[in-house]
């Protein structure tokens, strides 16, 4: 009914309407990372644990909301291409992170290896899925496929492995003077810890609620200009779904936590491979990964290149930088430029 409605439009009133959702959505984010931060020094939770689960599942609400209407409605190739095209599209937000590291290159700076741990899980979920689709999914019971649950498995394991490491290794993330921060929390400190809840979940709440009403927008748009669903799902869908991340993580760099910045992202993608269980069980015409088309596999393999490209640079740890960012993210942003030139091919 609601993409009906979107489709009597014309072409014009609907790029509108993306534009004021995506707007909403990238006001609601830029806040989360203000309130969740001001939220964990007061109840103490530690930072690292505050941006990878916290802040990562509240800035991946736009993908749930998303994932689930495009489930409901049986739009398998839009479901597929903006979770996987979203994967590069978040790990493409830490380029404007580095940007921001003016001293030396965003991946110069952690000194914990979480970032690497959480890099290197991503990216055998990533080859474990790829495996998966080149083997095909079969149906497990209820039309859901094997691959999604064996994917849910394997990021619960994962969660559980970087919570322990996270007890046995404290991360503290590389802080600015503490000016900066009270310069962006300012309008918080006069605020009660119960009213910042509710400004968290009202917050939340609007991300939610337009991220739902992008996807309708987004599949009308792919119809009325001649993109096709897959290709607005890898480039615009994904791009807009993903501003809570880019806003959260820019605001880290800004409070000089790059460290952070780098594992909020990490995290985000790895709960993109976790909503697929969920994703599946929406889906009602069988198991959800047997739709995967080419745009879908090209954004995994690219997702698989610019998390093992940031990979090598934590491990290089190189303060080279090249036209103002890192050779990794220099190198990442070419990457993302090409695979958008395939996806289009590829449609």
């Amino acid at each position: 009914m609601t993409q009906f409605a979107f489709g009597n439009l014309p072409i014009i009133a609907n790029l509108m309407l993306f534009a004021v959702l995506t707007g909403f959505v990238w006001v609601s984010g830029s806040r989360l990372a203000v309130y969740a931060d001001e939220i964990a020094d007061r109840k103490r939770i530690g930072k690292a644990m505050m941006g990878f689960v916290f802040l990562a599942a509240a800035t991946e609400l736009p993908e749930m909301a998303t994932t689930a209407a495009a489930s409901i409605s049986g739009n398998a190739t839009l479901v597929l291409s903006n979770m996987f095209g979203g994967i590069t599209m978040q790990t493409a937000i830490l380029v404007f992170a580095d940007a921001i590291a003016v001293h030396a290159a965003l991946t110069f700076y952690p000194r914990k290896v979480t970032p690497v741990l959480e890099g290197t899980l991503l990216v055998l979920l990533l080859t474990l899925l790829l495996g998966i689709t080149a083997l095909g999914d079969r149906e497990l019971f209820w039309n859901i496929g094997i691959g999604t649950v064996v994917l849910m498995a394997a990021y619960i394991l994962a969660v559980i492995l970087l919570r322990n490491h996270d007890k046995k290794n404290v991360w503290t993330p590389v802080e600015v003077p503490e000016e900066h921060a009270v310069n962006l929390r300012r309008d918080c400190e006069t605020l009660s810890t119960s009213n910042l809840y509710w400004r968290f979940a009202i917050a939340s709440l609007v991300i939610l609620v337009c991220g739902a009403m992008l996807v309708f927008v987004a599949e009308v748009l792919g119809q009325q200009s001649g993109l096709g669903s897959s290709f607005i799902g890898v480039s615009i869908l994904a791009a807009s779904t993903s501003l809570p991340e880019l806003s959260t993580t820019i605001a880290a760099a800004r409070l000089g936590a790059f460290t952070m910045a780098i594992s909020n992202i990490m995290g985000s993608n790895l709960i993109m491979l976790a909503l697929l269980l969920p994703a599946d069980i929406l889906y009602r015409s069988g198991p959800l990964l047997l739709s995967i088309d080419r745009p879908a596999r090209l954004a995994l393999i690219s997702g698989v290149l610019v998390t093992a490209i940031y990979m090598v640079g934590l491990l290089t740890r190189s303060k080279i930088r090249v036209l103002g960012l890192g050779i990794d993210s220099f190198v990442v942003l070419a990457v993302y430029l090409c695979s958008l030139i395939l996806f289009y091919q590829a449609r």
